[in-house]
């Protein structure tokens, strides 16, 4: 079986991994969000679920999906059979939501040779590729080290001073209804807001239905909210779709970008 040695984009096609679905060095993961897994539970072959919710974020946090410690991040990935010279492809059952958080999260712990399955599964599904069921599927515990790097996500004071300072830009993927306090936060019990200074950009904005849209089409967004030169930094609801901020600018070749974990749910919980 032939090996991937790097992969060069954060986003790969559904063609392009069926080609190389039989890399000897290749792992597909399902970060599918709230997942229940079972005998009708559907997946891309071999694909090993990324369980962001139990496994690869803080349990005792008082807010959702938040980053794990990097020993915590070591054993679960070690546990999916990673190892350090893997090539990881990522996907979700939306198309691209969650696997973008997956993606971000393997970043923050010093790994980059990572990439987002552009459209997940429902473009895999679209191109009439083979899907199973989550069967019994054997894989030897892996020697994946977790190298923490803190410059690729932020947190409440954090924020708080990035948000006073006029090189950074804070852009929030939340939709423009929420961010203009038109409607309630899902969340029950957290208020309507808005992080100061900070900007809104949907992530539904970088979407073609399933897809990510085209690098000349994002461009145009980022080119508005005058990204070039700016230290970025992204927020949503909880910490997820900012990861797809992150992923469309990754695409644009941006290189200062930072994610902040707790978002609004952190953000509006701590503050009046």
């Amino acid at each position: 079986m032939p090996v991937i040695t790097h992969i060069s984009s954060p986003l790969v096609s559904a063609v392009w991994l069926h080609t190389n679905l039989e890399a000897e060095n290749l792992i597909v993961l399902d970060a599918t969000i709230n997942k229940q897994i079972d005998e009708h539970s559907v997946r891309i072959p071999k694909a090993r679920f990324f369980d962001i919710k139990k496994k690869f974020s803080d349990t005792e946090s008082s807010f959702p999906s938040t980053l794990p410690s990097a020993d915590q991040f070591q054993q679960e990935a070690r546990k999916l059979g990673i190892q350090k010279n893997s090539v990881i492809i990522v996907y979700d059952d939306k198309g691209i939501y969650s696997s973008a958080r997956c993606w971000w999260l393997f970043k923050v712990f010093g790994f980059t040779n990572i990439a987002v399955l552009n459209g997940g599964l429902p473009e895999w599904k679209n191109k009439g590729h083979r899907i199973n069921t989550y069967d019994n599927f054997e894989f030897s515990e892996g020697d994946f080290v977790a190298n923490f790097n803190p410059s690729l996500m932020t947190n409440f004071e954090g924020v708080n001073l990035f948000s006073k300072d006029n090189n950074v830009l804070i852009i929030d993927a939340r939709s423009e209804a929420r961010f203009t306090c038109q409607v309630d936060e899902p969340r029950e019990g957290l208020r309507r807001g808005t992080i100061p200074n900070s900007l809104n950009l949907p992530y539904t904005e970088l979407l073609n239905d399933n897809l990510m849209k085209p690098k000349s089409e994002l461009q145009v967004f980022f080119n508005n909210l005058k990204l070039e030169n700016n230290k970025v930094v992204f927020s949503c609801g909880s910490g997820i779709t900012a990861c797809i901020l992150a992923l469309g600018a990754t695409v644009c070749e941006y290189k200062d970008l930072i994610v902040y974990d707790g978002s609004w749910t952190e953000y509006g919980t701590l503050t009046n």
